[in-house]
This record gives structure tokens, sequence and C-alpha cells, in this order.
């Protein structure tokens, strides 16, 4: 179980390409995991790097669920001066660590918490795709040894999906420590 009370990859969402030929629908959803099931592209260099996955090999690969680093809860409480108050909750190798930090937004928050943590993450990419109910977000991820790696977060809000991009990020790169 972890910090958010749905998890939205489940949902599923059709979207309709006005632009886009039968053929080239075809193609597009017959190569990329992600248009096969939510009739969205991926992010350019992820979808290369996915071409003919499944929708089961793309998840446990880009959004796995198993590693290091699990957040079991998030709070946010509004400041004055567009600040933010976030406290969460982190199960870190079986061990659960509490931490807190201010700061303008969630991603912020949740890199600095990280780092406390003892995990450097740098987003060098950033790619959401907001579908009714559902988003995902895509970040190409490095580690402090320079390792990338691309990863996916779904969620009920695009804050939710980002949070659990970045846990993904954390547990691709991480996992073996």
């Amino acid at each position: 179980m972890n910090a958010f009370t749905s998890f939205a990859s489940d949902r599923r969402i059709t979207a309709a390409r006005p632009f886009a030929s039968c053929t080239e629908t075809d193609r597009l959803t017959s190569l990329d995991p992600f248009a096969t099931r939510y009739g969205r592209a991926l992010p350019l260099a992820l979808r290369a790097e996915a071409a003919g996955m499944s929708w089961t090999e793309f998840a446990a690969n880009y959004a796995p669920q198993g590693g290091p680093l699990e957040l079991r809860a998030w709070n946010t409480t509004v400041l004055t001066g567009g600040l933010c108050a976030y406290e969460a909750t982190f199960e870190l190798e079986g061990t659960e660590r509490s931490t807190a930090s201010v700061a303008t937004g969630p991603v912020s928050a949740m890199t600095g918490m990280i780092h406390e943590l003892g995990f450097r993450l740098e987003i060098r990419s950033f790619h959401r795709q907001e579908m009714g109910d559902t988003h995902a977000t895509f970040l190409l991820c490095e580690s402090d040894d320079e390792r990338s790696c691309w990863v996916m977060g779904l969620g009920g809000t695009a804050a939710e999906s980002t949070l659990r991009a970045m846990i993904a990020g954390i547990n691709r790169l991480y996992g073996t420590r």
C-alpha cells in the first residue's frame, strides 16, 4: 500500500485523434504500449526505447512497484507566500522514515526529501499527459553516478503521478544498492 488511495493504471482512456489517419494510428499503437492502452503517444525517446513492449512489460519496467523506497503517506498544508508544508512517510528498505519540507511545490519538496534519505535524483526531461481523471508523468531521471532511465507514474492528480514517477526513478536507479 502507498500514500495514494487510488492507482490509476487500471483506468483506460481512449482519446480521439481527429488528425491521425487509421494507418498512422494503427502503426502508433502497435509500437507504443502507452498508446495501445490510453490512445496517447509516449515521449519520442521513451517511445523508441519501449517499442514493441506489452503494457505489462512496459509497466513492470518503467513503473516498478518494488525497490528500496516506497512512499507511505504524503500530506500538504498550504502556507502564505506561495509556499506549502509537505510531510511524507517513506519505507526505506524495510524501515519507516518521516520527513518534512517547506517548498513551492511537490517536486521540489520530494527532491529535498529523497536527498535527505540519501538519494540524488535529477530530472532531465519531464512530460505529462492529462486524460480526464488519469494523469501520467514521464521522467528521464539521472542518479548521482550519472546513470539515467525513463520512468512513468500514473495517478488521479498531476502531483500524484509526478511523485509516483519520482519514486519509480529512485527504485529503477537505486534498486540494486
